[in-house]
């Protein structure tokens, strides 16, 4: 038996229902009692918090292109950890990567930590079609090991029995389930993709009726075959980090979290962890005033374009975000959360709200203007999070547009010779772009230092 039993759940192409099957496998799994560990390829937030709500603890991110292959297999393991499964859901089609290649796909994912793979597939309006497809996918890339595929909106009983013998004779692999077309267990979308679960996420009756179908369709036992064989990893150095104190007392970090707020890795709050750092959960949205004595902020990203009238009617919160700043706390805002730090949010249909006020920008949402892909950056100046000229690698994903910054405000630069990006204003650190601290914690560690570094000031001052 593997010493990390685990299997990745691929696509053909976006859209083609991983979600749907991830979800029903890990409920499913669950309701036989079994410990899965969720995983989600690539750098989504919203997946993670609907495999959460189905699995019932924290799912992480793995991204091949984030995060270098040793620091990917150590994640796996630790978030793995105590779990008796660990079952990953790939990104858009399987061998689908930047440009051409397949850098960052799911792909890179299942060759880096070795992981057996199930091809998803939609097989409305195809049967022995689908045969050539999982051909193709099988003789594309030695380093992939299909080991079963699972078929989605079947038309009925005899369609999913004749394109799985098709499939089996072509290709030699088992169809190890499959799901029919099922409106009323269609998981809801919106401009950024799926509902979050800190929304409400996904209803009951959608987890359970999908882990009742997966129950009922799915040969379960092969499936956990197939992890149980997948082969053991090599052993990854830990990863050290030190603690930072401050008076023997732990840095306190306010995290933004609400319907507005979400987007986050699992992995930044584990690390926040081992830096010893306490993470203060808040939300700009209900509470009136900010958590007492933080030493730092960190708002993430979000939908702060849902909720612009409550952000703007939220003073007291105003008042505590732009006294932090004022005191030389380290504010650090992604995506959503530099929206939230501008001077106006401008909805898609045209509204304006005044935002928190400490950025020189104004965010307008856009229907045609999505913003997506990897991005390295360079540092212009340094910051509590990185020096000058260091150079991390993070995402954009969002619909909305604001002006570049000016060269005195700027944060980074976008490379190879790209424009300026994000905003470094005082304390405060905006940008765009996620970053994933998992591939390397020492730009965390230095934000947390510069965290406890305002707090002694404080202390100095108020002696």
């Amino acid at each position: 038996m593997s010493d990390l039993p685990r299997v990745l759940l691929a696509g053909t192409h976006s859209s083609v229902g991983k979600t749907t099957v991830t979800i029903g496998l890990l409920a499913a799994l669950r309701r036989l009692g079994v410990s899965v560990a969720p995983f989600k390829a690539g750098p989504d937030y919203i997946d993670p918090t609907l495999h959460s709500q189905a699995a019932g603890r924290p799912s992480r991110n793995l991204d091949a292109w984030l995060v270098p292959a040793p620091a990917l297999r150590g994640m796996l393991r630790r978030g793995a950890h105590a779990g008796e499964v660990a079952v990953i859901e790939g990104v858009m089609g399987l061998f689908d990567g930047i440009g051409s290649s397949q850098d960052g796909s799911t792909a890179a994912v299942a060759r880096t930590i070795d992981a057996p793979v199930l091809l998803v597939l939609d097989v409305a309006g195809m049967s022995t079609t689908a045969a050539a497809i999982v051909l193709g996918c099988q003789r594309m890339q030695p380093g992939v090991r299909l080991a079963g595929v699972i078929l989605n909106r079947v038309g009925s009983a005899g369609h999913a029995a004749a394109t799985a013998e098709a499939i089996r004779a072509a290709t030699g692999l088992p169809t190890l389930g499959h799901l029919p077309r099922a409106p009323a267990l269609t998981v809801p979308e919106r401009h950024l993709g799926l509902i979050p679960a800190g929304e409400g996420g996904l209803p009951a009756t959608i987890v359970d009726g999908l882990a009742d179908l997966v129950m009922e369709r799915f040969d379960l036992p092969a499936i956990r075959a197939i992890a149980d064989a997948a082969p053991s990893l090599p052993a990854e150095p830990a990863r050290m980090v030190e603690p930072v104190k401050v008076d023997g007392r732990a840095v306190r970090i306010g995290v933004a979290r609400d319907r507005a707020f979400g987007f986050y890795y699992v992995d930044t709050f584990d690390l926040l962890a081992e830096l010893g750092a306490e993470v203060v959960p808040f939300s700009p949205l209900d509470d009136d005033r900010l958590p007492p004595a933080l030493d730092g902020l960190y708002l993430g990203g979000g939908f702060p374009e849902l909720y612009g009238r409550e952000i703007a009617a939220n003073v007291g919160m105003r008042s505590d975000v732009a006294h932090l700043a004022r005191r030389g706390a380290p504010i650090y805002a992604e995506c959503g959360g530099l929206m939230a730090l501008g001077q106006e949010l401008v909805t898609f249909e045209g509204e304006h709200f005044s935002a928190l006020g400490l950025l020189p920008l104004v965010s307008h949402m856009a229907r045609d203007r999505l913003t997506i892909g990897y991005r390295e950056v360079e540092a212009v100046r340094s910051s509590a999070l990185l020096a000058k000229g260091e150079r991390v690698r993070g995402h954009e994903f969002h619909w909305s547009i604001a002006d570049a910054p000016a060269p005195e405000v700027a944060a980074y630069r976008l490379l190879p010779d790209g424009p300026l990006e994000g905003y470094c204003v005082g304390s405060i650190l905006g940008s765009y772009v996620h970053l994933s601290f998992a591939a390397d914690p020492a730009p965390l560690a230095r934000w947390v230092r510069s965290a406890a570094a305002a707090r002694e000031s404080v202390s100095t001052e108020s002696g």
